[in-house]
């Protein structure tokens, strides 16, 4: 009996510390593709602005890319900014240290919040897209990003949690009165799609960045909103705990119809 609960416990040991190992490697995997979206315009205080979160994605499961997807809401800035400011993204050349590139607009599919982006400049590592239609209920997940704009300081950062809900991507409103007619219009013409709701916590600058497995560091999704109760501010001091991703088929169908030659 007592050998049988040794056994148990160091198999527990050997599966717990092997199940930190993977995650580490495909942390170790991802950052390097995770890039920074902004904008930048030399007289503005300050001159880079935060938008969101991106991740540099290959065609035909090149290695290396430079091309970008993030959420097609963090290249649409606030009225207040200044809108000549350029688009850039920024990416992780060392320790601490960040390139800036610019950035052009590829393509957009608003109807999935998705955007494509071509940075300047050196190829950077590509993640390889996973299938998110075998993506399951229950199924541990990780992702990462800039969250709370940067207040945290310009390193990624990772997020674990699980797939709790496979639903469409319309959130229920506490009152009948905030269904307004397109929202009506849109639920009865089934242009609703399914969505990742995940128990982990993300905020406001990980918009954009990628849900990801974390034993294979394959993404699954593209964060794209946080379900936030009250006003944008009280998201740091109560936070809800869901979030919500953009299955990775939407972003493969993006590159398909937007390829770049």
């Amino acid at each position: 009996m007592k050998t049988w609960l040794v056994l148990c416990l160091v198999m527990n040991a050997l599966f717990a510390g092997s199940a930190r190992a993977d995650v580490s490697a495909a942390i170790e995997k991802v950052k390097p593709s995770v890039v920074i979206v902004g904008t930048f315009k030399p007289t503005n205080s300050p001159r880079f602005a935060l938008r969101g979160t991106g991740f540099v994605v290959g065609q035909d499961w090149e290695e290396a890319g430079n091309l970008v997807i993030t959420n097609a809401h963090v290249l649409e800035q606030p009225a207040q900014l200044d809108q000549d400011a350029a688009l850039v993204v920024q990416i992780r050349v060392s320790q601490g240290e960040w390139q800036m590139r610019l950035a052009t607009v590829l393509a957009v599919d608003k109807a999935h919040d998705l955007a494509l982006l071509r940075f300047e400049g050196p190829t950077v590592p590509a993640l390889k897209m996973g299938d998110s239609d075998r993506v399951r209920e229950g199924q541990s997940i990780a992702f990462m990003g800039f969250p709370i704009g940067g207040v945290l300081g310009f390193s990624p950062v990772t997020h674990r949690g699980m797939v709790s809900s496979i639903t469409v991507a319309a959130l229920p409103a506490p009152t009948a009165g905030q269904l307004n007619d397109k929202t009506i219009r849109k639920l009865r013409s089934g242009g609703n799609f399914q969505v990742f709701q995940l128990d982990g916590t993300a905020y406001p600058g990980n918009s954009g960045g990628p849900l990801f497995d974390p034993d294979t560091g394959q993404v699954l999704g593209v964060v794209n909103m946080v379900f936030i109760k009250g006003t944008r501010e009280s998201a740091l001091t109560n936070p809800s705990g869901i979030t919500y991703a953009i299955p990775s088929g939407f972003v493969q169908r993006l590159l398909e119809s937007s390829r770049v030659q």
